[in-house]
């Protein structure tokens, strides 16, 4: 898959980047798409939810009242799940969510996602570009010549670039990454995907399994 290298202003360059047909254009697996999307949804929680049981719960273990001739249910703590303030009958506990999953079904998920956008016409390429100091403006620009102003946009970056990441922070439609740490939530979850031009290679580097 060829596609023609855009610069700042949205117009061509004159170069064109080929696009590997063994990361972009692969034959999808939704199951694996499901499993790396489930383990990154998994990593995202804190798991320190926490309830107090019965056995943790301040207060006498007297017996309040006596056992028979009451009329109602036996009772032999204050504590009891029964009682309003007493313990949590199987409440929360803090643990951790996250699973194992093999990298080649990481990988193979990340090219299924990544060619369900390069079949939708959904990938950009982006000459590199630097910014001198961070600029949320000059992002703003970039994406109205890029007629995705109105979009999720994903930015993939060959290398790690803090001008380039405080300069879209502040627009909640964009998000910036490095083509090493591309997952497949990142790429769903965005309408359009701007690779720069140097990312390519890091990609068909980093998904090469």
């Amino acid at each position: 898959m060829e596609l023609s290298v855009l610069n700042k202003e949205g117009k061509e360059t004159g170069r064109k980047v080929t696009l590997s047909d063994q990361i972009f254009g692969v034959e999808p697996n939704d199951h694996a798409i499901y499993l790396d999307v489930k383990q990154y949804m998994a990593n995202q929680r804190q798991g320190t939810s926490k309830s107090k049981e019965r056995g943790e719960i301040s207060g006498s273990t007297r017996k309040i009242k006596k056992q028979k001739g009451t009329g109602g249910a036996r009772a032999g703590s204050i504590k009891s799940p029964t009682f309003r303030g007493g313990g949590t009958i199987f409440g929360p506990r803090p643990r951790n969510y996250d699973f194992k999953l093999n990298k080649k079904v990481k990988h193979l998920a990340r090219k299924s996602a990544l060619t369900y956008k390069a079949t939708e016409n959904s990938i950009l390429v982006l000459e590199d570009f630097n910014l001198e100091a961070p600029k949320t403006r000059e992002i703003v620009a970039i994406r109205t010549n890029l007629q995705i102003a109105d979009k999720k946009s994903l930015f993939v970056l060959p290398v790690e670039n803090n001008s380039i990441y405080l300069s879209s922070r502040n627009l909640k439609d964009v998000s910036v990454v490095t083509a090493s740490e591309l997952n497949t939530y990142q790429i769903l979850n965005a309408k359009t995907i701007v690779i720069l031009e140097g990312s390519v290679s890091k990609i068909e580097e980093a998904f090469k399994l």
